[in-house]
């Protein structure tokens, strides 16, 4: 096991533009994919690198805070940093200049995504082995040592955390075969909002003869007929037996969203997902009441472990879309996970880092957190701008064998 010490830190601003109308929703016309990296470098070692998904110039300002947050890890090495990750990560957290500018959201937060990720990538990178394994190795109290449980006391304590895990030990094996069978995805590339009718029609035919049966349309146009159109459209391509999901992506406010969502639910789909603000907790409770026993989803841009729980007490949704490149990282994400697991909430992630370290995360939370095998998006449009991309084959994500955490990846990057 190797004692790997940071020796330089870089903040890497990687752009990728993306074909015409892929990527688009109702409120993201013309996206620009990219992400901001940290990149931890050591001596003769392996270098760790975590990513937080942005869009175009936005890029740029996370970056900035990167370079700004990632000072303290500096000459430490990666086993001392991780063995008190939790406290490390409050520290930066609360970052006496920087957390006035959330706290714990927006460019601060996404900088510290990136952040932790690369200290996860570089932890299980220094051991030789993939994220997942890392995860599964790890006794439960040194697990909860790299969690920042602070203001979630009230319904998940350090102990409450511990226990959540031991308990799950014994059965831990008759859920490993996981590992084996993979981890079941959906396409979303299939549904963007750009696209027309027919070529909505073309990918999703395409999708369903390569094994996907779960599928994600966009919706929030400014035509309802429009959304009414498509849905019905992707319903009997997928037939009665084919799994829909619409995704609103914030688009109405909430009495438009109630109607909305009243004609969507027709269609039978899993989820309806981000229906209005993400800051409305009220409205996903009165929508997700209205349309039972159909679900709400919601997570992409819930920004901390805090707003989590209180859509958790709440009731404001069903279906937990933490992202790890949303959230501060693996830890808050893992966070998430420890209290969704106690409310009795499955976690389907949205994958702002294209599936590559959640693919690793679906497997701890099953296994170890005897969490539910649901779904885990799928988005292929920067696959061949990682080094080990992730592998869906036939509608699902086969075992990540390399170390690490599948986030190095291949650019021509503005490194500043």
């Amino acid at each position: 096991m190797s004692s790997s010490v940071i020796r330089s830190i870089a903040a890497i601003d990687a752009r990728f533009p993306l074909p015409e109308g892929t990527g688009s929703d109702a409120m993201h016309t013309s996206p620009v994919y990219a992400m901001a990296l940290t990149h931890l470098s050591t001596e003769a070692g392996p270098t760790g690198v975590g990513l937080a998904l942005t869009l175009n110039d936005g890029n740029r300002l996370v970056c900035e805070a990167i370079r700004i947050l990632a000072r303290p890890l500096l000459g430490q090495p990666i086993e001392v940093i991780m063995a008190k990750f939790g406290e490390v990560a409050r520290g930066m957290a609360d970052d006496p200049a920087l957390r006035w500018l959330g706290p714990h959201k927006g460019v601060v937060h996404l900088a510290l995504a990136s952040v932790s990720n690369a200290c996860w990538d570089l932890w299980a990178k220094s051991r030789g082995v993939p994220l997942w394994k890392l995860l599964l190795d790890l006794k439960d109290e040194a697990l909860v040592a790299a969690l920042d449980l602070s203001y979630l006391e009230d319904v998940l304590t350090h102990d409450e955390a511990v226990n959540l895990l031991r308990n799950e030990r014994p059965a831990r094996e008759a859920r490993e075969s996981i590992l084996s069978t993979g981890y079941p995805s959906y396409d979303t590339s299939i549904g963007w909002m750009a696209y027309d009718d027919g070529k909505v029609r073309e990918l999703a035919l395409s999708a369903m003869g390569r094994g996907f049966q779960a599928f994600k349309l966009k919706v929030g146009s400014e035509s309802e007929d429009r959304d009414t159109r498509r849905a019905t459209m992707l319903r009997e391509i997928a037939g009665d037996s084919g799994i829909l999901m619409f995704d609103a992506n914030q688009r109405w406010n909430a009495p438009e969203a109630l109607r909305r969502c009243r004609t969507l639910a027709s269609f039978k789909p899993l989820w309806i997902e981000e229906p209005t603000h993400p800051d409305d907790i009220h409205a996903h409770v009165k929508i997700a009441q209205a349309i039972a026993p159909v679900h709400i989803a919601a997570g992409e841009h819930i920004p901390n472990r805090v707003m989590f729980k209180n859509y958790f007490l709440y009731g404001g949704m069903h279906f937990v879309q933490a992202d790890c490149t949303r959230l501060a990282g693996v830890s808050e994400f893992l966070a998430v996970s420890l209290m969704a697991r106690k409310f009795r909430l499955p976690i389907v992630p949205h994958v702002g880092d294209m599936g590559q370290i959640h693919q690793h995360l679906v497997l701890f939370n099953h296994v170890a957190l005897n969490h539910e095998v649901c779904l885990l998006e799928h988005i292929p449009h920067l696959r061949e701008h990682f080094v080990f991309p992730a592998q869906v084959n036939g509608g699902v994500y086969r075992l990540p064998k390399e170390p690490g955490a599948s986030t190095d990846m291949r650019c021509t990057c503005e490194g500043r």
